[in-house]
């Protein structure tokens, strides 16, 4: 019992580390800065796919050409980071409602090109380095290709930030990591094309950060039965350079819509 701990105890570390050093420049704002929260938004991949199929819409080609993966934590993977409203900006008039819809195009500030969900390869190019796109693109089927969501997202919820593109989308590419390599993780991976309860969700969140880190949780499902698209997770904006613990976490008022059983949908349609 004592060799395993140890052994579990250095696997656990190697794997911080191995995150860390995916995102060498802290995520930082330059501007609009005082904000207090962001929200992780992880797509359940194959879930996402099969909403777009069931509601005929153009199928992308990161579902197209999906594939199976013996790792099943590889189809979570990241949607965006959005910061909450700046205390700067609420100041102008602007409320959560209008913050959420509009982001870096709120008006009257930050008043940007607004960046549109339909025409995502519309935005501007996002700078961000060869290495940390192909960190990316692992990681985020919709970038790059004919998709251009990383465009969106970064036009969208960064750009007004004056968020360094790399350590914007490293900061993602390292939390998916560390939450793949959770307690959570290992429970997607378990439950592979499974239905599971929202009860015992919640207890792989609980064992991988601690019961409070479950309010922080908001969960999306689609169709009935209901499905797991995605998951977003609302953090404090004090501890987004450091490794999940359990006072990364902030309460969020709603749970999401997925009801007390869903599917932990797989390949296919």
């Amino acid at each position: 019992m004592f060799r395993k701990d140890i052994v579990s105890r250095i696997s656990a570390m190697a794997l911080a580390l191995f995150a860390l050093s995916s995102q060498a420049t802290p995520l930082q704002a330059t501007q609009y800065a005082d904000f207090d929260r962001y929200v992780l938004a992880l797509s359940w991949q194959t879930g996402f796919c099969q909403s777009m199929h069931d509601r005929n819409r153009n199928e992308p080609d990161e579902c197209r050409l999906q594939k199976e993966s013996q790792t099943k934590t590889d189809f979570l993977t990241v949607h965006g980071l959005w910061p909450s409203l700046p205390k700067s900006i609420a100041s102008r008039g602007v409320d959560n409602r209008r913050w959420m819809r509009f982001g870096c195009a709120t008006r009257p500030v930050p008043n940007m090109a607004e960046a549109n969900a339909r025409r995502k390869c519309a935005a501007a190019e996002t700078g961000l380095s060869l290495e940390s796109a192909a960190k990316l693109s692992s990681m985020m089927p919709g970038a790059g290709g004919n998709s251009c969501l990383e465009r969106y997202e970064y036009a969208k919820h960064g750009v007004c930030f004056g968020f360094d593109p790399d350590a914007y989308f490293g900061t993602m590419v390292r939390m998916n990591q560390e939450v793949k390599s959770s307690a959570l993780g290992q429970f997607l991976n378990d439950n592979y094309g499974k239905a599971v309860t929202r009860n015992a969700f919640d207890a792989a969140v609980a064992k991988s950060y601690g019961k409070a880190a479950v309010k922080a949780l908001k969960l999306t499902c689609n169709n009935n039965p209901a499905y797991l698209t995605e998951i977003q997770i609302s953090l404090n904006a004090a501890t987004i350079n450091a490794p999940l613990t359990a006072s990364s976490f902030a309460p969020q008022p709603h749970p999401g819509n997925c009801g007390k059983t869903f599917v932990i949908d797989k390949v296919g349609y």
